[in-house]
This record gives C-alpha cells, structure tokens and sequence, in this order.
C-alpha cells in the first residue's frame, strides 16, 4: 500500500507545470484546460521527488561528493574521481537547488495565506535540507534574497555559510513548533515521504538541527551546545529519529519511470564500486557490515578500488574490485537518505563526549548510533560482540566521527561534509593520479565544489568575491565547519 501511494502520488506531480510562475505576467498562448496553480500538495511532492533524483544520483552523488567523501570510487570513466569535472553538471546542481527552493518557497508562502501551519512547517523543514546540500556543497550562495524577483531582486546577494547555518536551525525550529501546535490540516497524498505523519517531519526537523549543530560544534560551540541541549533537554517537544523504522528515507516505486538512482544507474552502467578507504577501514574493525556494503569480487575478496588511481582503468579491474553492496545499488525500489537513526546517536555521543548535557553518556550513545546501524543493514546479532572487541568504546571524538562516517554510506554529502570537519578517517587521500589531470600541489580531497560559469555572467557583482576564493575549481576556502590545518 505504501509504494501504491507513492508511486501515484509521483505520477501526480507530472499532471502540472511547477518548473515556473507567470502571475506578474501577461499571460500568452495560454491554454484554457491547464491549472493555473498546482495543487499545493503536489508542489510538495514534486519538491521531495526532485531532490532526491537531482541531489541523490550519479551525477550528484556517487561520481563526486561519495568519492570525495572516500566511499566510492570509479573503476572506469575515472575523471570525476581525480577532479576532472564537468560544467554542464555543476550548473545543473546549482538549477536544481534553486528551481526547488523556488516550488518550496511557493509551498511555504500558499500555505502561510492560506493558514495551513503544518503545510508551511514542513516546507520550512525542506527548505532547510535543499539548502544544507547547497552550502555544504559550495559554501557561500544566495540564500536570503534568492526566488526574490517578485520583490525586484534580479541579482541576489551571497549569504556565507556562517549566516547560513543559524539562519536554517533558526528556520527548523520555527517548524517544530509550528507542528507543535497541534493544526490539523492535512498535508494530503504529496506527503511521499512520510504520507501525513505529522509526528514523523517533527522528528526529523529537531534531528536535522541536531546534525547543523554539530557541524558547527568547532567553529561556534557555544550555539551548538545550546541547541543540543534544548532538544535533548526536552523530548517530548523536541523528539528525535532514533529508530531505524522512523528513519527520514525516500522509498521509490519502483517501477518505470520511478527507479532508485543508484539502481537505476546500475541497469546500463557499471562504473563505480567501494572504494579502497572504506573496504580498508571495515576490513581493520572486521565490521559486520562489509558484506552488506560491498559485495566479493571476482576472486572471492573484498578489496576496494583506489579512489582516481591509474589501476582503475587497467585490464581486469571488472573482476579485481567489490562492487556496491545489492541492498544500496540493485533494489529498483531502494531508498534515498535523508536523515537515518544511526546519525542521531552519534551525535548526542559526540554531545556528550565534549561534556554537554544532553540526557546520555558519550559511551551509551555510542553503542546506540553502532548497533541502530548494525540493525538496519540486517546484523544486529552482531553487534554485542563487534562493541566487545574491534569497536569498543576507547572514549575518542575520532572514533565517534568513524563510526559515524561508516554508516553514513549511501548519503555522500553527509559523509564529505563529516570528513571535512574531522579528517577522519585519516587514511583518505588524494587521487593519486590527479597531476595526470592538470592539478598540483594539493595535499587534500576536494574542499569544495566550483561554481557554475555563468553565475560570472547573470550575477557577476555578487559572485565575484565567492568565485574569487576558489582554487583549482575543488580547493580555496574551506567550509566554515571545516577547521583542519595546513590543508592546500
């Protein structure tokens, strides 16, 4: 029933035209039998659809920001791991974070008319994960004055990342208590992520906050703490995803056109496989969940495949390398992750570890996040004795960030970002072949991603210093959370 509702809920979105707005305009040739507006409950669909086929594929994900994060690599048509990359794609990701904060925000400004809180919280609460994947992408964008033509704003100013940031824990928390309010107005069948459970965005509003607040744990602690605290100070209020049956996953139909990205990529495509890091680091902590996240390759072993080295494209490596795990990468009806229980606990393990108030010890919640993540990919039996021997609490922040780092496959831009804070794990590496490509000099994967060229032409005034601060398309400015040394 509940890919039923999906899968119908998806085709209804396509039944209208979101991708722009006339009503400044006089209108032309237009047709007497099409909606002026959409439905807003199928604005809404369109918006978590959108996202998680623009901002959870190939292109966005597993050829770039998962390989930069160390979980992925290439094995063929290498270029992407090594930083050759292609403008076409960055300026697509930069359309698609805006043509959806431009349907989101037109779902938050009906719903405000129109009085329907719980509808306008949740659109703040997307808002703020297409936003995130933005900044945490680029660093600075427009954000405040962006989707402002019809105030005038032609050309938006730039917010930086350290504007940004409080600006979307300020924002989730309007949401949590917007849905705190107890409306009862339904957010109807474009629900397709949590098909109307109030309780369930409340939950990921307050778990994204979390995630925001840590990020930023070393460049402003003293915010971090206080919105840790308040929501792990206040439960009922502030509830949290801490079960993998609460997990904020988008569930895909399953069927044509309706295909999971990384599955859908693997019917006609087989370039990528795990990466060399992240079979090495598993192999170490003899992890449970290797055989899960990667498969046996051609001589009945696991062994990733270097992240942009030459031996990726040399004869045999169809048989040398393990691919991806089936549970992530050939279920036509896979999920795309938006938030998982696991990150939860290692957050308030993380918390409570720099000696925070946040209701658990670092060690209990530790063994939470591992345990939660050893049951969702199907292991749990395992976890009593993985906690006992190979990960045993030893009380560290970087084995806190590992563990965290590891069940974080399948959402790239999580676990780049995660790198870029911490450098864990430590044996992550440049592409060994990347000088073959143009680049010297670097001593660190990618801090950041390009803009996109013609921002230089349709904002050039706003764009310049941001642009400015780029090095070599992929280095320059670190990410404000993103407080590592001697990095270049």
């Amino acid at each position: 029933m509940k890919t039923q509702i999906l899968k119908f809920s998806v085709i209804a979105v396509f039944g209208v035209l979101l991708m722009g707005c006339t009503k400044d305009f006089d209108e032309i040739n237009t047709n007497p039998n099409a909606s002026a507006d959409a439905p807003i409950t199928n604005v809404l669909a369109y918006c978590i659809r959108y996202t998680c086929d623009t901002y959870f594929d190939p292109w966005a994900d597993m050829n770039e920001p998962s390989t930069y994060a160390g979980h992925l690599a290439k094995k063929q048509y290498i270029d992407e791991a090594r930083y050759v990359y292609r403008s076409g794609v960055v300026a697509n990701n930069w359309h698609y974070l805006y043509i959806t904060l431009n349907n989101v925000r037109d779902v938050r400004d009906r719903a405000a008319e129109e009085g329907l809180t719980n509808m306008a919280s949740v659109a703040k609460i997307w808002e703020a994960v297409i936003v995130q994947l933005g900044t945490d992408r680029w660093r600075d964008i427009p954000y405040s004055e962006a989707i402002g033509l019809d105030n005038g704003i032609v050309t938006p100013k730039y917010d930086t990342q350290e504007e940004i940031y409080p600006a979307l824990m300020t924002l989730l928390k309007e949401a949590a208590d917007g849905l705190n309010e107890g409306s009862i107005d339904d957010l109807g069948s474009g629900d397709i992520l949590f098909y109307g459970d109030t309780d369930a965005w409340l939950r990921l509003a307050n778990s994204l906050r979390l995630r925001m607040a840590m990020r930023i744990a070393n460049v402003n602690p003293s915010l971090a703490k206080q919105v840790a605290e308040e929501i792990a100070g206040n439960p009922a209020k502030y509830p949290l995803i801490k079960e993998n049956s609460q997990n904020a996953f988008f569930w895909w139909p399953g069927e044509s056109p309706y295909y999971e990205p990384w599955a859908d990529d693997f019917r006609t495509r087989d370039d990528h496989c795990v990466s060399d890091i992240l079979v090495n680091v598993m192999k170490g902590l003899s992890d449970p969940r290797l055989p899960v996240y990667a498969q046996l390759n051609g001589y009945g072993e696991y062994a990733g495949c270097e992240i942009g080295g030459p031996d990726a494209i040399t004869t045999g490596h169809a048989m040398k390398y393990s691919l991806i795990g089936a549970r992530f990468r050939e279920d036509m009806a896979g999920f795309s992750a938006i938030y998982r229980a696991a990150e939860t606990y290692f957050h308030l393990a993380e918390a409570a570890q720099r000696g925070w108030n946040v209701g658990t010890t670092a060690k209990a919640a530790y063994e939470a996040g591992v345990t939660v993540s050893l049951d969702e990919n199907g292991v749990a039996a395992q976890a009593a004795a993985y906690l006992a021997g190979p990960a045993a609490f030893t009380g560290t922040l970087d084995q806190i960030y590992m563990q965290e780092w590891i069940c974080l496959f399948k959402q790239g831009m999580e676990a780049w970002s995660l790198y870029r804070k911490t450098g864990i794990p430590t044996t992550h590496h440049i592409a060994s072949s990347m000088a073959e490509c143009g680049y010297t000099g670097h001593n660190t994967p990618p801090l950041r991603y390009p803009y996109p060229i013609v921002e230089g032409t349709l904002n050039g005034a706003n764009s310049a210093g941001p642009m400015s601060e780029v090095i070599d398309e992929f280095w320059g400015k670190q990410m404000w959370f993103d407080t590592r040394t001697g990095l270049k």
